[in-house]
């Protein structure tokens, strides 16, 4: 079953008197559940065409349908109730807020979201696996690089968003912190089905998914 489609999707910027075409009629099929690695160097329009599935900028022209709903046809207030409620987002940079803590960074997505509720018991087990469950209360300078990704992904995935989107998750991490996060990305899409698209673009990274596909010049190919 498809959770994401995309059909002739372009993205056209204005740069002083020159148009950019960062993409240039993707079409793309994801299913419920996958793991699909995005690669392609800088500039190649992969971190666009993240900020579109992201409901975060609108194509130029395309059709994307996210769990059978025409991302395409929304306002932006749809696409801040898609953001807030079908999808998690793990940045490069973790972006958490320096001020708070553990705890505090991850209840900030279930704030947004307008939930109250307590932990349920899975995620109580996520953050176990996840190596944090035991730093709640400690604030991110407390934490190495790859304990910080790890809270990036847990916030992510506390509203248990259909779609992750990773973007370049372990671009700041060395070896040993990069495969922990990759094994752990795989892991919580194994045991969950969550789907996952993560871009990046290290092959070693991206051999950690299902299935890869190339990102050149706003277009997309088979790997």
């Amino acid at each position: 079953m498809a959770i994401i489609e995309i059909d002739n999707l372009r993205k056209t910027f204005r740069s002083g008197d020159v148009d950019v075409h960062a993409l240039r009629g993707v079409n793309l099929v994801v299913q419920k559940g996958e793991f699909l690695a995005v690669v392609g160097r800088s500039g190649s329009g992969k971190s666009t065409l993240f900020h579109i599935l992201g409901g975060l900028t609108p194509p130029t022209s395309g059709t994307i349908k996210i769990d059978g709903q025409s991302l395409t046809s929304l306002d932006e207030a749809g696409r801040t109730r898609l953001r807030r409620n079908s999808v998690g987002f793990v940045f490069q940079k973790y972006n958490l807020l320096p001020t708070l803590t553990v705890r505090d960074n991850i209840d900030i997505a279930r704030d947004i979201a307008g939930r109250s509720e307590p932990w349920d018991a899975t995620f109580l087990e996520v953050l176990e696996l996840l190596g944090i469950a035991q730093k709640l209360d400690r604030k991110p300078r407390q934490l190495s690089g790859g304990e910080q990704q790890r809270v990036a992904i847990a916030r992510a995935i506390v509203n248990q968003p259909a779609i992750l989107l990773a973007d370049e998750p372990t671009g700041n991490l060395d070896t040993e912190n990069s495969n922990m996060v990759l094994d752990l990305l795989r892991h919580l899409n194994k045991k969950t089905g969550q789907t996952v698209l993560m871009i990046t673009h290290d092959p070693e990274a991206a051999a950690f998914a299902d299935r890869t596909v190339q990102m050149r010049d706003g277009e997309l190919h088979s790997a």
